[in-house]
């Protein structure tokens, strides 16, 4: 097994970016889940460019399979005064896998504040049950991965309210940018709309799009409490938002995924 740390200080500089080999532990049946993708497309930036500003907004695609050898190819789209933004192409065997855009953005002074992303009144992870112990064997990542069903419906339990929220944390001390880590977690529960059927099949995330609602990412004990929410499924597709806090209720990230579901 490879550690998360190990993993992303196991980059090495290319020509046009860094490669990384990804071992087995770490995949979603043949591919790399979006998580890490991610997570290895903003390592990539963050290594590429110095005193880059806080992220303020992602958008991901995730266009095909990351297997093998990986390359991270960044590149500065625009620099102003205040913003950065960054692409980054994440490319395996079979061609380009992950492209993403980030918006990095300096704070600024203002008058205006307000937010309506209260978290729930949840239990303590130690007070809940292990989310990921019924894992498909297909699912190697998860074991790199601590999980805490905090509510709402389990992956195929056949809810008629497509929506969870867990408690998540790395299994070991991510020492890395704590964005990189927690981009990583932000994408490893199932989607949401797996809870409305009681017999697995694929489904597979094709974008996600972030805003980064503070640019403190620190939270107690590694844990990190995250809700999804299918709002529209249909015509195979879903639209889920979702939503982290940290461990003392603050909301960190919002996001939105469209995701392919088959069967």
């Amino acid at each position: 097994m490879t550690e998360f740390t190990e993993l992303m200080d196991s980059m090495t500089s290319a020509d046009d970016g860094w490669r990384v080999a990804v071992s087995d532990d770490w995949l979603q049946g043949r591919t790399v889940y979006g998580g890490l993708a991610s997570a290895l497309c903003m390592q990539g930036a963050l290594r590429s460019f110095a005193d880059l500003p806080p992220l303020r907004s992602a958008q991901i695609a995730f266009i095909g399979p990351a297997s093998g050898e990986l390359q991270i190819k960044p590149s500065v789209l625009r620099k102003g005064k205040s913003t950065v933004f960054v692409g980054v192409d994440l490319i395996g065997d079979a061609g380009l896998a992950t492209r993403a855009m980030f918006c990095f953005g300096a704070a600024r002074a203002s008058a205006f504040a307000h937010s309506e992303m209260a978290a729930p009144q949840i239990k303590s992870p130690d007070d809940c049950p292990d989310f990921f112990r019924r894992a498909p064997p297909s699912l190697q990542f998860v074991q790199h991965l601590e999980g805490r069903h905090v509510g709402g419906a389990m992956p195929f339990s056949g809810s008629d309210r497509p929506e969870m929220t867990l408690w998540l944390r790395h299994r070991t001390q991510a020492l890395t940018s704590p964005l990189v880590a927690l981009l990583a977690l932000a994408d490893a529960p199932p989607p949401a709309a797996s809870t409305m059927t009681t017999t697995p099949s694929p489904i597979s995330t094709m974008t996600w799009a972030i805003d980064m609602l503070t640019d403190k990412i620190a939270t107690d004990d590694g844990w990190w409490l995250v809700r999804s929410a299918a709002e529209q499924i249909g015509d195979g597709y879903s639209s889920q938002a979702m939503t982290v806090w940290n461990a003392q209720g603050v909301p960190v990230m919002a996001s939105r995924q469209n995701v392919a579901v088959f069967g």
